[in-house]
């Protein structure tokens, strides 16, 4: 492609401060060091950036070196969604799982302590919390990143969140603005519509984000959701009825407005990400989020080149772009110089969490030897993953030597699997079973042939519980995992 001529004008450097790319490695390539020299001002981790603490502190060290107040963001859930312990799965529980404790302390104080692990390895911006009111029991892509249904539950503890993890200097980012809880469509894949009222959305969708900004949040991400009681024609993170409309002018925010990542499909297929882009910052964003997929520097110089066309055309005012480039400056000095409440490490404060985040319900005995766990895996959202280990089975089997497991998916053979399981207690673990006929109608037939089946629902409990035993965990994070071996075992 024919790119512009750069040097490292004021127009240049502003187009790349307002970009959030990724990369592929473990520490940073020359193309990065080199972009963040000529004036990028963020970086997005992910986890194939991350193998051990103290090599992302050795990596975060490397790009400081080349800029000092640089952005190092990184999408840091808890729960379900982890990118420190990708391949171990999370120490922490979601968010869902600390909506059922219903504690805003313990929210706070979790939060903090994650902020405290992400800031000791130099990251100072997470893409956290949701703030998304699952409503719609069918979401595919919320579900346990959400605090709960109610919104004044998922307003109190994503204020909680916000002044924990801030607390420990690392910036939040509230996500996903307006709101992405009552959609059946992934934008991952599509452009989802959330086609209600506009009273609706003030109280349901928009009350987590108010309490965000009363409690300081320094960034909101955009949803790339479609809302047309707000904007018939755009997206959230194109619309500056939203965005600036919205978010600025109505709510009073005035941090750090973030776009989700700008290669999902519902932008990067209606829109392509370079218009999608130039649409963004002028609607009111001041981030570009990319990087999930397009990781390399020819994207990188795209995005500035199509920044910089905007600009020279008319299309895009300089001003506007100057201000977003600004604020992204303004949250790394904030980084920079921000005072952490000096705390204790609190290490064991995610199983705390987990254990009292669990609902068991049954009258069962428990299990006192080698089990079979049937695993009942549905395909995984991206923003999840496929690659972060979820489920009992290892802890179990480390309580019970000689457990086994299996796993299972549409089209099981429950008749195979009895025959796996042999004369040993069968475990079923399952994952939102309310949205998955095949695993509903998979659980009915193994009950009803193994009715001393125990059952653990790492999702979003919706059916009825049933088996033996049903422990309810609120998510599928690594720590989830081993609270329900515990009390499966009697610990």
């Amino acid at each position: 492609m024919t790119t512009l001529a750069h040097g490292t004008d004021t127009l240049t450097r502003d187009a790349l401060a307002v970009l959030q790319p990724g990369f592929v490695g473990t520490s940073a390539p020359d193309w990065l060091l080199r972009r963040i020299g000529e004036g990028l001002h963020s970086v997005g981790l992910f986890g194939r950036n991350i193998h051990t603490p103290e090599q992302l502190a050795a990596l975060t060290a490397q790009l400081r070196a080349e800029r000092d107040g640089v952005l190092v963001a990184i999408d840091e859930e808890g729960g379900d969604v982890t990118r420190l312990e990708v391949r171990s799965g999370s120490s922490f529980p979601g968010n869902h799982a600390l909506g059922a404790v219903d504690d805003a302390d313990l929210t706070h104080d979790v939060a903090a302590e994650l902020g405290r692990r992400l800031a000791a390895c130099g990251v100072n911006l997470n893409w956290a919390p949701s703030a998304d009111v699952n409503s719609n029991a069918d979401n595919p892509v919320i579900g346990v990143r959400s605090f709960g249904a109610d919104p004044s539950s998922v307003a109190r503890h994503t204020a909680a969140y916000v002044r924990g993890l801030q607390s420990s200097g690392v910036a939040a980012c509230t996500k996903h603005f307006p709101g992405h809880g009552d959609t059946s469509v992934d934008s991952h894949h599509a452009l989802p519509s959330i086609d209600v009222s506009l009273e609706v959305l003030r109280e349901r969708e928009l009350a987590p984000f108010r309490a965000a900004i009363a409690a300081g949040t320094k960034a909101v991400m955009s949803a790339h959701i479609l809302l047309p009681a707000l904007d018939t024609d755009r997206p959230a993170t194109l619309s500056r009825r939203i965005l600036t409309g919205l978010l600025r002018e109505e709510l009073g925010f005035d941090g750090l407005i973030v776009t989700d990542g700008m290669e999902m499909q519902a932008i990067s297929a209606t829109y392509g990400i370079e218009r999608g882009s130039v649409l963004a910052i002028a609607a009111g964003a001041d981030a570009i989020c990319v990087g999930g997929g397009l990781a390399d520097d020819d994207t990188v110089v795209r995005l500035r080149d199509a920044l910089i066309a905007a600009v020279r055309s008319g299309e895009l005012p300089e001003e506007r772009l100057a201000d977003a480039a600004a604020r992204v400056r303004a949250l790394g000095e904030w980084s920079a110089s921000s005072v952490r409440e000096d705390r204790a490490p609190q290490t064991d404060i995610g199983l705390v969490a987990a254990r009292r985040a669990l609902t068991v319900t049954g009258s069962g005995p428990l299990l006192d030897a080698p089990a079979y766990v049937a695993a009942f895996t549905p395909m995984a959202n991206i923003a999840v993953g496929d690659e972060t280990p979820w489920g009992v089975a290892a802890e179990l089997g480390r309580r019970l030597p000689g457990t086994e497991t299996g796993s299972y998916g549409d089209g099981v053979s429950v008749d195979a699997l009895l025959a796996a399981a042999g004369s040993r207690r069968i475990v079923a673990v399952v994952r939102d079973e309310h949205r998955h006929a095949w695993m509903a109608a998979a659980l009915d037939a193994l009950i009803a042939a193994r009715p001393d089946t125990v059952v653990v629902e790492m999702g979003v409990p919706q059916s009825e519980p049933r088996g033996a035993l049903h422990v309810a965990t609120y998510g599928a994070a690594r720590v989830c995992g081993v609270a329900a071996a515990e009390v499966l075992t009697g610990a």
